[in-house]
């Protein structure tokens, strides 16, 4: 097995920290990152000099604002939340239910943007949250547009289960992304909680390829798809022609 490298370790120190673990004491990152303490001392030290750690007056460790700067550069996080905002605030005045907007991020599909509506249907989902692609609508949404040899390898991989509606048989997943690429929506029904629905549509990139995706999440007991499908396309097309796609 190969050592690690410098940047390896480094990436280890910054991968200790996650939605669970936002704040670290020394000892924490070094058994979290896999390095000894003087290793992990030493690391944490040059981050949080370049500003991507920042350490707190009890000596515990949160990711720095450096880190935040580098990451608004990122064409699919901050420029895209800008572009695509003006749609979802539409989609949510007219449904007040939690809007959501999502990238796909190799099996995951990892949230950029997320408005929730006071009453609306509680969601385990927060910007920067991931989920697998086959659990949710958004997931569904981007699987089903991309790449063919990337589907077909994900549908005989790990199927994760959350709840008993999850689907974990590859021949029902295939069936569901073809419904995808035939009705243009996206419906991922009580995945990942036994009370929410979600109802997905694709954005496409000035290329036409599916980059993105746009879902609304309501609970199960009150779903009107037929009436929800079209706002989510709606939403979906417009952020699709403000990134310069021409159908």
């Amino acid at each position: 097995m190969t050592a690690p490298t410098a940047p390896d370790r480094l990436l280890s120190v910054l991968a200790a920290f996650d939605h669970e673990h936002p704040a670290l004491c020394l000892t924490d990152i070094s058994r979290r990152a896999g390095l000894s303490l003087t290793t992990a001392h030493r690391l944490v030290g040059a981050l949080t000099e370049w500003g991507a750690l920042e350490r707190d007056e009890s000596g515990v460790y949160h990711v720095g604002l450096r880190l935040w700067e580098l990451a608004a550069l990122a064409p699919r996080g901050l420029a895209l939340r800008q572009i695509a905002l003006p749609y979802l605030e539409d989609l949510y005045e007219a449904t007040h239910e939690n809007v959501q907007l999502a990238v796909r991020d190799g099996r995951d599909v990892v949230y950029t943007e997320w408005l929730s509506g006071r009453s609306a249907v509680g969601v385990h989902i927060r910007v920067g949250a991931r989920w697998p692609l086959h659990a949710t609508g958004v997931g569904l949404a981007l699987l089903a547009h991309g790449d063919p040899v990337f589907q077909k390898e994900y549908c005989e991989g790990d199927l994760a289960s959350f709840t008993p509606y999850t689907i974990t048989e590859p021949e029902r997943l295939r069936r569901v992304l073809a419904d995808v690429r035939r009705s243009g929506v996206a419906v991922s029904d009580r995945q990942v909680t036994e009370d929410a629905l979600s109802v997905a549509a694709p954005v496409r990139g000035a290329d036409g390829t599916v980059t993105v995706a746009v879902s609304i999440v309501v609970p199960h007991a009150d779903a009107q798809v037929p009436v929800l499908g079209p706002a989510v396309r709606v939403a979906a097309r417009g952020i699709s022609r403000a990134l310069g796609w021409q159908p």
